[in-house]
């Protein structure tokens, strides 16, 4: 057997006015299911701590739950782990109509971050990125260029960005190139 690889093995960009770093291998999983369904709330509430709110995210530790459409969340856990979480998962929701898939490895995590974090996603992203607009908890599925993503504040001024594993390196290339020394254009 292999031993998994990230899609970058830990790229960073340190030289401009944010950094960029590929994140290493991270656990996910796709639920989708009625988010009205008792069972699936609690699992969530397991994982999460909380079942995520209309373009939100729920982080309890090491793991979270992102909403991504009106029944399809992302679950995201230690990539050791993504296995138990399933098997939890299928479990908890025996009886119901539901879909649990492993896709950490479809996926490629990168984390951009320093004061003019807001300044690289805006200039890749239709999404307001103000301070009073988008605030640590908020998530969204959008695009960066021409690149389908989901991000959301992990902190006061970091994202962190989860895209498919085969536009990684494309990923990787448009974040260091917003983040550019001298690309400043002081938007918040």
């Amino acid at each position: 057997m292999s031993n998994a690889v990230s899609a970058l093995q830990g790229a960073a960009f340190n030289d401009g006015i944010a950094d960029v770093r590929e994140m290493g291998l991270q656990g996910m999983i796709t639920l989708r299911g009625d988010f009205a369904d008792k069972k699936l709330i609690k699992a969530i509430k397991g994982i999460a701590g909380a079942m995520p709110v209309v373009r939100a995210i729920a982080q309890k530790g090491d793991s979270s739950a992102a909403w991504m459409s009106p029944d399809e969340l992302l679950i995201m856990v230690p990539y050791a782990k993504v296995s138990d979480a399933i098997e939890a998962v299928n479990k908890a929701l025996k009886g119901t109509h539901f879909l649990a898939a492993n896709v950490s490895d479809a996926r490629a995590v990168f984390e951009v971050s320093g004061p003019k974090a807001r300044e690289v996603m805006a200039k890749l992203a239709p999404v307001d990125f103000a301070p009073d607009a988008f605030k640590k908890g908020m998530f969204r599925r959008s695009r960066m260029a021409q690149v389908p993503a989901a991000f959301w504040m992990n902190g006061e001024d970091s994202f962190t960005i989860v895209c498919f594993r085969s536009v990684a390196e494309y990923m990787f290339d448009l974040l260091s190139i917003a983040a550019q020394a001298g690309s400043e254009v002081d938007a918040y």
